[in-house]
Formats: structure tokens, sequence, C-alpha cells
């Protein structure tokens, strides 16, 4: 299955028509990632100083309409169907019935999970979560070239100062040169899921801020479906 990750119609109908053009084909699926999500983003900083705008989240569910029907443009023009999943900040049964009004056909949903008893994640990466208040999320930049979301802790703090020594590439990344990016990010991702917290990277989504207390799968999937029921 291929499912590009999208987050504006330009970029949907960029790789949807370059698929159908080149090898007459188009997408499985499609997932729309809004500028609420956690870790790397498909903004600019520029375009991310806006997202608390009041009317910032309408204007975006336009985007979200407009890539749904370039989606389905394609999916006509293949014979077949072409789901949309939205993702991004998703924490609840209410936001989910409203993105499946848009015309979503599902949702992805990240964060609320990390603080489930099922992920296995360290303790101490999940506590990070749940201790997390919204001013402590913020937006970085990754080696990557790209802004990502992370929760503040020693480790940006350090990173702010100046570039940290990489002892070992894991080649992740194809235009990651280990002389000149501030820090391995598959090194710093991989410690803080582990545990070391004050040395890690710790990727969340924009509403972590909002939880507060452990939970399991099987309640939030619960608590999800009796929301969106309602």
């Amino acid at each position: 299955k291929i499912a590009p990750i999208v987050s504006s119609e330009k970029a949907a109908r960029i790789i949807l028509k370059r698929w159908d053009k080149r090898f007459h084909r188009t997408a499985d699926f499609l997932v729309i990632e809004g500028a609420h999500a956690g870790g790397h983003l498909g903004f600019s900083r520029e375009q991310l100083t806006h997202l608390y705008e009041p009317d910032y989240d309408r204007q975006y569910e336009e985007e979200i309409r407009n890539i749904i029907a370039c989606t389905n443009e394609y999916a006509v023009k293949y014979g077949t169907s072409i789901p949309v999943i939205v993702a991004g900040g998703i924490m609840n049964g209410q936001q989910t019935r409203h993105m499946l009004e848009l015309g979503a056909a599902g949702i992805q949903v990240a964060t609320p999970f990390v603080t489930t008893e099922e992920c296995d994640a360290a303790d101490a990466f999940k506590q990070a979560y749940v201790n997390a208040r919204p001013e402590d999320i913020e937006i970085v930049t990754s080696p990557v070239g790209m802004p990502a979301r992370a929760i503040h802790n020693p480790f940006l703090e350090k990173i702010a100062l100046g570039k940290e020594t990489i002892t070992k590439c894991y080649r992740c990344l194809e235009k990651c040169n280990p002389a000149k990016v501030p820090y391995c990010i598959t090194r710093a991702l991989i410690d803080a899921v582990k545990g070391d917290v004050k040395n890690g990277l710790i990727f969340c989504g924009a509403n972590t801020g909002r939880i507060h207390e452990m939970t399991t799968v099987h309640q939030l999937i619960q608590e999800l479906i009796a929301e969106t029921a309602v």
C-alpha cells in the first residue's frame, strides 16, 4: 500500500498528479497531517505563527475539504476509493466526529496513546507527557531542516547553546551530514523513548498539555467511540 502524508492541497495534487502521469496508479489512502501534530511538521515556521489565531482552524478545515476533493478526482479516474485520514491534535470524540463531518474516512491519533499502560515507551517518557504544561510545548528546528514539535527539556536547552558531538551515524537520512547537523535525531529520539528524557528529544502533539493521567488503550478507545457517537 502507498499513502502520502500531506498538509496542503498543493502537495496532494502534485503527488497524485505525478503518480498518475509517471506510474499510472494512485494512492491507496491519504493522510492529512495538520499543524497541531507532533514531531515533524509540513509547515513553515511563518505558517506556524498563525496557528493560534482565532480563525486558523476554520480556514484549515477548508484546506481539508480541498484535499479530499482533489483525492476524490483520482478515485473517480481510477474507479476506486481513496480513504482520507485526518491527523494532528485530535484528542477526543468531538474532534473525531467533526473530521468525519468534513468528509474524512477516519482519523489518525498518536499523542493520547502514549500515556496508556500498553504503550512500550519508558515510564519516564510517558510521565513527561503527563507533566507537560501547554507552555512546555515548543517548535524546534530538526536536523532535517523542518520545524518539529517537542516538549521543552534540558536537551533542547543544551542544543540551543551549541552543536552536539556526533560519534555514530545511523545513515537514516540521505542528506544528513554529521559534521554539520546540531545533533543526531535518531539517537535523540531513541534516548528519550527509552527513558532518558533529560538528554533526549521528546516529540509530542500540540495538545499534550491536556493529558493529566495514565489510561489504557481499551478505555481510550471506548471514550473516543462514545464521544463520537454523541
